[in-house]
């Protein structure tokens, strides 16, 4: 552990008073909600560093490694890991397969998608995340990296996870899954997971078991809530979230396309069942409820929990936030559930 990511970890265990003091003194409530202190404490650090829309995006992107290596836990000891590629719809993908230890015969599978705007994020942004899953959930998990904005935009992202799912359906027995393969993801991997979801079933293939949506984008022209009470709340404002829609995005057009706000396609009968999460301190919290109430309208059975002390990217922030890793740890226990039922 580098020294940096040592005092994090050192202050981050100091008393909730004392905490809250070094975060401005009093609790951040929102919407009926208050923070989690040490996650209100993380902002409060966070606000004295440059704002991600004041970088370009490959600067973002090591910026955000950086600050997220700090927050994240380790990686579950049970659990195998494997580099490898994948066919992406034009070229290979990095990807990552998560295997129980001493598994036994082929497992249920999950292809992920990390969070990130399409624009920043890799491999390593829901590392331990992926650990988690595969460990408490019994499952194989392959993470895969899809291209990114602006050097490529959209529907790259779409096309890119699409493809991921439809290899790991025609190569299951390789990777060790069974037929039984769902697909998920946070932020952008959540809408991405959704799209995956939606196409899937529109072009008659094999649809999901499962789509594991965590705080996801599901419309990109969303207005109004907790998009407006949330805007300035770390690590996700509202202008960050503009950002990485217009670095994504070729159009403002765009925006009306399902492939990019799944949430504007009309008919969700059929879908694969779904678990959606959402944050209490979040833009995209109401987006994210939306969704879930369009699924359960289609008939689709839908395991819905909102954390509402947490903010966006809990999945990245379990070796700092405890109520994170335990958010996380019901997650994996719900995919454990959905991918067996």
């Amino acid at each position: 552990m580098n020294v940096q990511k040592l005092i994090v970890r050192t202050l981050l265990k100091l008393p909730d008073g004392l905490l809250l003091a070094m975060a401005g003194g009093k609790p951040l409530q929102i919407d009926g909600r208050t923070l989690d202190v040490r996650t209100q404490f993380l902002a409060a650090q966070g606000a004295k560093a440059p704002s991600l829309t004041t970088l370009d995006p490959v600067a973002g992107r090591a910026a955000t490694a950086q600050g997220l290596a700090l927050l994240d836990g380790d990686r579950h000891p049970n659990v195998d890991v494997v580099e490898m590629t994948v066919p992406g719809a034009e070229d290979p993908l990095d990807a990552r397969l998560y295997t129980p230890k001493n598994a036994a015969g082929p497992l249920p599978g999950l292809v992920f998608f990390h969070f990130g705007g399409c624009v920043i994020g890799d491999l390593d942004t829901c590392d331990t995340f992926c650990t988690m899953l595969s460990h408490i959930a019994d499952c194989v998990v392959l993470s895969v990296a899809y291209r990114l904005a602006p050097e490529h935009k959209f529907p790259a992202a779409a096309d890119d996870a699409l493809a991921a799912f439809r290899y790991a359906c025609a190569n299951n027995a390789a990777l060790g899954m069974t037929h039984r393969i769902g697909v998920g993801g946070d932020s952008a991997g959540g809408y991405l997971s959704a799209f995956v979801a939606q196409e899937t079933l529109r072009a008659d293939e094999e649809t999901p078991a499962v789509q594991l949506l965590i705080y996801p984008v599901t419309d990109m022209e969303w207005q109004g809530g907790s998009w407006t009470s949330c805007e300035n709340v770390y690590p996700l404002t509202r202008e960050v979230m503009e950002w990485f829609i217009a670095h994504y995005l070729r159009a403002p057009d765009d925006a009306r396309d399902v492939r990019a706000s799944p949430l504007k396609a009309g008919d969700l009968e059929g879908v694969a069942q779904a678990i959606v999460i959402t944050s209490g301190f979040d833009v995209l919290r109401d987006q994210g409820i939306a969704y879930a109430e369009r699924l359960k309208e289609a008939g689709v059975k839908v395991t819905y929990r909102c954390y509402d002390r947490l903010a966006h990217a809990f999945t990245a922030m379990t070796g700092a936030v405890p109520a994170a890793r335990r958010a996380c740890e019901e997650i994996a226990r719900d995919l454990h559930s959905a991918l067996r039922g």
